[in-house]
């Protein structure tokens, strides 16, 4: 007859339990895996195979109580270290969104912003599409595939242990910047040039009272946001590529804090 003693079925929880909590941590956050499109059935299998692969690879755990101030300590690091990880490529989709915030608002589309499940907040038609484009490049990228494999590596370099989670927020911070550096470099055309148009619509106005500044105004800053939007497309996938590359190689200084940044985190690769 075989019997399971209490320590070894907690040893079991242990080995799981941990590991199963940095990385749901890090799929809640990442913005492909985070989607409120898929399924949460579908995360938590994700986060359960992904699991069960990486656990026979990992250092051995410490033998804490679960419900001990050790093992809650335990179970915040990890939480807090899946959150860094995923942060970081988060924040490159963050700038993306920003710019197309800003471009809607220069655009005149702030009249016809919808509220966005996934942000819980309002948002533009020109954000929507900047987003799913970088969610396009991103899987082009095998970002998906980076964002595993650092999070997997992320448990041999700050393995599960009491003292030290290896992280350092100052860095994390510091890549928040890109939130407002990122976004603005992509939006400054069209945000240039429709600055030129409400100028000149500005001039207008002055010089022919009589015309009707909201009649025409919209329509000529919709439409001229439009095409530079269209024009500056093609020149926009090297920077959301870079910015992505970026966000990797910011991911996986995060998980690997101790090395330097491979390079076989490219584009591509």
């Amino acid at each position: 007859m075989i019997t399971v003693s209490s320590e070894l079925l907690q040893s079991w929880i242990i080995s799981l339990l941990w590991p199963f909590t940095r990385i749901m941590a890090t799929i809640s956050v990442v913005t492909i895996f985070s989607h409120r499109s898929v399924p949460p059935q579908v995360k938590l299998g994700l986060g359960l195979m992904l699991t069960i692969i990486i656990v026979p690879t990992i250092p051995a755990l410490p033998q804490f109580e679960i419900f001990s101030l050790q093992g809650l300590l335990i179970l915040i690091q990890q939480i807090a270290i899946g959150l860094a990880i995923g942060f970081s490529m988060r924040l490159v989709f963050a700038a993306v969104d920003l710019a197309g915030q800003m471009i809607g608002m220069s655009m005149g589309l702030g009249f016809a912003s919808f509220f966005d499940p996934q942000t819980q907040g309002q948002t533009t038609s020109i954000n929507q599409f900047l987003v799913l484009l970088a969610m396009l490049i991103f899987l082009s990228l095998d970002g998906h595939l980076i964002v595993v494999t650092a999070l997997a590596n992320s448990f041999i370099t700050m393995p599960i242990v009491m003292s030290g989670g290896g992280i350092d927020p100052m860095q994390v911070a510091k890549w928040g910047s890109i939130i407002f550096s990122a976004g603005l470099m992509l939006a400054l055309p069209a945000i240039a040039a429709l600055l030129i148009a409400n100028m000149a619509l500005g001039i207008l106005t002055r010089t022919a009272p009589q015309l009707n500044l909201f009649g025409i105004g919209f329509p000529i800053t919709l439409s001229m946001g439009f095409i530079v939007l269209a024009l500056s497309l093609p020149s926009m996938l090297q920077p959301i590529q870079t910015f992505i590359t970026q966000g990797a190689n910011n991911m996986y200084q995060i998980a690997h804090p101790k090395v330097e940044t491979p390079q076989t985190v490219k584009p591509g690769q």
